[in-house]
C-alpha cells in the first residue's frame, strides 16, 4: 500500500488538524487517494518543548483517534524535528523516529543556510545511527542558494518531495531531477487540514510512475526489516 511519509493529521498538537473529526476527515480523504500507509509526523521543537511532554501530548493524540473511529489503521508515530543546533545531541531523539523504524523526519531551517545544519545531519547519522528523511526539499528551492541546496542534497538521508513540487514547472523538474539523481527519495502530502492544505497525494499519483512510488514505498519497508536486525543501508 502507498505511503504518505510527511502528515500533521493528530489532533491538537501543533498547526495540523484541530479536531478528531478534521483528523478522521483527513484519513477518509487520503484513502480514498490510495495511501494504506501514514505518517503522523507533528511538528517537534527542542527549543521550545520538553521531549517527554511531547510523547506525552503525541500519545493523548493518538489515543483519541484510535478510540473514535476503525478507519484508524497502519499510522507510523513519528514527528517533523526541526534542525537546531545541537539537536543530534538530544536525549532519546531516538523516541521521535516513525514508530518501528530509525527514520526520522527532519525539517531544515527556514532562515539562511549555514553549515551547522549538515554538521547535524551528519552526527545524526553517524552518532546517533538514524536515517534521516529531509522534509520537503523542494521547498528550499527559493531559499537556499544553488551551492547551499547542493550542500543539503550531499548529505546522507532520503528525501522527502511534497505533493505540491508537482504542480508547477519549476518545482516539477526539480523533482523528477532529484528522483533520477538515485538518490533515496520518498513522497508526502504534508497535510494538515481540510482547507488550503488537505491531503493531495492525487497530484503525486497522477505525475509520478508506478515505479517510482513503489521506490518510496520501500524505504519505510525497508527501514522496519533493516531495524529488526539493528542495521541501515542507504
Amino acid at each position: 500500500m502507498t505511503t504518505d511519509y510527511h502528515s500533521h493529521i493528530l489532533p491538537n498538537i501543533d498547526d495540523g488538524s484541530d479536531s478528531v473529526e478534521t483528523s478522521l476527515k483527513m484519513i477518509k480523504m487520503m484513502k480514498r487517494q490510495g495511501i494504506g500507509t501514514i505518517a503522523a509526523t507533528p511538528h517537534f521543537h527542542a527549543h521550545r518543548t520538553d521531549l517527554d511532554d511531547f510523547l506525552e501530548i503525541r500519545s493523548r493524540a493518538y489515543e483519541k483517534l484510535l478510540a473514535e473511529s476503525p478507519v484508524v489503521s497502519d499510522i507510523h508515530i513519528g514527528a517533523e524535528v526541526a534542525i537546531e543546533k545541537g539537536i543530534s545531541e538530544l536525549e532519546d531523539l531516538e523516541k521521535l523516529c516513525l514508530s518501528g523504524t530509525r527514520l526520522i523526519l527532519l525539517e531544515p531551517p527556514f532562515s539562511n543556510y549555514s553549515d551547522w545544519i549538515v554538521e547535524e545531519i551528519d552526527d545524526i547519522v553517524n552518532s546517533r545511527r538514524l536515517l534521516p528523511i529531509i522534509a520537503h526539499v523542494n521547498r528550499y528551492m527559493g531559499l537556499y542558494s544553488k551551492s547551499e541546496l547542493s550542500g543539503l542534497l550531499s548529505v546522507d538521508a532520503v528525501f522527502q518531495i511534497n505533493a505540491e513540487a508537482f504542480e508547477s514547472f519549476g518545482t516539477r523538474r526539480f523533482a523528477n531531477k532529484l528522483i533520477d539523481s538515485g538518490r533515496d527519495f520518498v513522497f508526502g502530502s504534508d497535510a494538515h487540514n481540510m482547507g488550503d492544505r488537505k491531503p493531495n497525494f492525487d497530484l503525486i499519483t497522477k505525475r509520478v510512475s508506478a515505479d517510482n512510488i513503489k521506490l518510496s514505498d520501500n524505504i519505510l519497508k525497508s527501514a522496519l526489516v533493516n531495524d529488526a536486525d539493528s542495521e541501515f543501508v542507504f
